[in-house]
């Protein structure tokens, strides 16, 4: 079993930053990629940003320049560095831990956390 936890989301007026992280626990043998989805209301979910085990990164078009992705391959963690937030990114975003596990190879998923910018 592999456990998705998410942290850092809030509440940031238009321009702000914050700083998202994430971190997968249990018998993970190895993670492939992990990423960053977020769901707004009445809106289709998108996907943010992916980072790979070797450091290869991709970008949705709406965040090139303002996002950053890492992660610490030690810690199984990955971070999205959110710079210059406009009202548009407010919506529940997930981590997604593409993962080697006692189960197989699957998908995992955390619980979501608000982002809220205000203006």
């Amino acid at each position: 079993q592999v456990h998705v936890v998410e942290s850092g989301g809030g509440l940031v007026q238009a321009g702000g930053s914050l700083r998202l992280s994430c971190a997968a626990s249990g018998t993970i043998f190895s993670i492939n990629v992990m990423g960053w989805v977020r769901q707004a209301p009445g809106k289709q979910r998108e996907v943010v940003a992916s980072i790979t085990s070797g450091g290869t990164t991709n970008y949705a078009d709406s965040v090139k320049g303002r996002f950053t992705i890492s992660r610490d391959n030690a810690e199984n963690t990955v971070y999205l560095q959110m710079n210059s937030l406009k009202l548009e990114d407010t919506a529940v975003y997930y981590c997604n831990v593409l993962a080697t596990s006692r189960g197989g190879h699957n998908d995992y998923w955390g619980q979501g956390t608000q982002v809220t910018v205000s203006s």
